[in-house]
């Protein structure tokens, strides 16, 4: 009985994975990415002392979440309509948009191959793939008010 209980409940998780909002999905995956980001940001500010192992955790988790970033899932057609700020651009400019995601996660990726040894080297770092950020956002992302 326990078995097929836990094959039903399995079945269940399935096909709701199946049906998930690629609305919610890509919010919730850029949410984490910002408080990631933020998290950095607070150190470059001086507002969190500088700890090379938390910082390259967090680079980590960046990667991972970057790693993540599926377009074709997050963002199929139709998926423009309703709480969102993604902009048209998206759908017209499949490849740029691809690209610039696969640009993000190269410098992710460069910076967890080579953690920062001290502020300074995290500030150069973070420059990076936050103008990776900005830029996206600029060119496919509506502005909100």
């Amino acid at each position: 009985m326990r078995k097929l209980v836990l094959a039903i409940s399995m079945l269940a998780l399935a096909g709701s994975a199946a049906f998930a909002d690629p609305v919610q999905d890509r919010q919730a995956l850029m949410k984490e990415r910002g408080k990631l980001a933020g998290q950095l940001v607070k150190v470059v500010k001086g507002e969190e002392d500088f700890d090379a192992s938390a910082v390259l955790t967090t680079l980590k988790a960046l990667q991972a979440n970057a790693e993540r970033f599926d377009a074709e899932k997050l963002f199929p057609a139709g998926s423009d309509k309703g709480d969102t700020t993604a902009a048209p651009k998206i759908w017209e400019d499949k490849a740029g948009f691809n690209a610039a995601e696969d640009k993000l996660l190269t410098n992710v990726k460069a910076a967890v191959a080579s953690p920062p040894a001290d502020v300074d080297a995290l500030k150069t770092q973070l420059n990076t793939i936050g103008g990776d950020c900005g830029t996206c956002h600029q060119t496919y992302r509506i502005k909100k008010g």
